[in-house]
């Protein structure tokens, strides 16, 4: 079909210049066409460079989506400021998925046959990767995800689909709990939400916990769209030295606030991924029961006293405070733990688009082949969560995890795992798989 057209173009084209070389001299015509010519080929070489950003504006994930938009935003801005990708803008095309499969798949659709997107970016909740990742490779459109989940790394996904900007849960788990198992107690009863990324936990801190001596004794899933939580606690064992908690959406501070009036003092040791309590406000009136319980975070939220000249950067551009709540509004808790994955994510892209000197979706599998090249991320303006060392042949990226401690209504940093914490044996080598 393209083949046809540009003939037809070619056919036209001809047919213009025949008429109009009857109407003047050839010196004239020549004079007149030529800047034209340039012209056209300058404004392609300028066209902006879109981006088509998969965002959970509604449904569980808005709270994430809202702050995954506006760290994308001042990405692209800094990108813009210092000269585009390879002299060409980015552009942003953001689309709602409603933290949906079925609609994510439609939204990779759009952004390959309707808005002319050169990559897709942006996901975070793991069943949406999962429902939408197969379409972008049949439509061969890179998908840079800002998950979590193990899917990529997994190989249950395509060539198509890399996460190089943020670390997965298995990663994760297996750098936390070593220092659980020492530090906290060997019965852990866990709670966690009933989709891909819950399951992911339950899974692979379950190996990791009991590699290191330990025992899973309650597995207590919840669905992800409840909105009260007393009910399921009675199925935490007695005996429990340690509750590892994770939830998701909306309603994750009536979780945590239930979990306290369910306890009260006499609550276990208490480990919590982060993603319980994204959004909120540690200092919320009925969490005051959480002094004294660690926290996994992606990003420490709270300014830490070894605060990097790159993290006081990449604050100040996302308009973020030294709590992790917005400049504008003290009640507007960021998602500091994981939005800095977007950040990183539009680095790398550049980086990959300039490597393979990307031109067009014609260059697509060049772009792919530069970003599997990558490993060492330096600790940098680009990458301010810290350094990395990225896997090309799983599409996943390693880097160090944080656990802080709650005290006084903040989140004080206890201990900071090396990157070599987070490795485990790769599943899949995607550079086999065919483009």
């Amino acid at each position: 079909m393209s083949k046809t057209i540009n003939l037809h173009h070619q056919s036209w084209s001809r047919r213009k210049a025949i008429k109009t070389i009857a109407g003047a001299s050839a010196a004239v015509t020549a004079s007149a066409t030529i800047p034209d010519v340039m012209g056209y080929a300058q404004s392609q070489s300028s066209a902006p460079i879109r981006i088509g950003f998969q965002v959970h504006r509604t449904g569980i994930g808005a709270a994430y989506g809202r702050w995954y938009d506006r760290t994308s935003q001042a990405a692209v801005k800094r990108i813009n400021d210092s000269g585009g990708i390879n002299g060409r803008p980015v552009e942003l095309v953001a689309e709602d998925d409603g933290t949906d499969p079925k609609r994510g798949a439609e939204v990779l659709e759009k952004f390959a046959t309707q808005k002319n997107c050169d990559v897709a970016f942006g996901t975070l909740f793991s069943h949406v990767v999962i429902g939408s990742a197969p379409r972008a490779g049949e439509l061969k459109l890179p998908y840079f995800v800002v998950s979590e989940g193990h899917h990529v790394a997994s190989g249950i996904l395509n060539r198509y689909t890399l996460q190089p900007g943020i670390t997965d849960v298995k990663s994760q788990v297996e750098a936390m709990a070593p220092f659980i198992a020492e530090n906290l107690g060997k019965k852990v009863a866990m709670v966690f939400p009933d989709f891909a990324f819950g399951h992911d936990h339950r899974d692979y801190f379950s190996a990791a916990f009991e590699k290191n001596g330990g025992k899973i004794n309650a597995l207590i899933a919840i669905p992800p769209t409840e909105t009260s939580f007393t009910k399921y606690f009675p199925k935490i064992p007695q005996d429990t030295e340690i509750l590892y908690h994770v939830m998701v959406g909306p309603a994750v501070l009536t979780f945590v606030k239930e979990l306290g009036e369910f306890f009260g003092s006499r609550r276990p040791e208490m480990f919590g991924f982060i993603d319980s309590l994204e959004a909120v406000d540690i200092a919320s009136p009925g969490l005051e029961f959480l002094d004294g319980t660690y926290m996994w975070e992606g990003n420490p939220r709270y300014v830490q006293s070894n605060q990097s000249s790159h993290d006081k950067l990449y604050r100040q551009a996302v308009g973020v405070d030294s709590n992790g709540a917005s400049i504008s509004d003290s009640k507007d808790v960021s998602t500091y733990a994981h939005m800095f994955g977007c950040w990183e994510t539009l680095n790398i892209i550049k980086a990959g688009m300039e490597d393979s000197g990307y031109r067009g979706p014609e260059d697509r599998a060049k772009l792919i082949e530069a970003v599997e090249a990558m490993s060492a991320m330096p600790l940098s303006d680009d990458h301010p969560q810290g350094s990395k060392i990225f896997n090309g042949k799983t599409h996943q990226t390693f880097g160090h995890q944080y656990i802080t401690r709650v005290s006084e209504g903040k989140l004080v940093l206890a201990h900071t795992t090396s990157i070599e914490d987070t490795f485990y044996p790769d599943e899949v080598d995607y550079t086999t798989q065919s483009f």
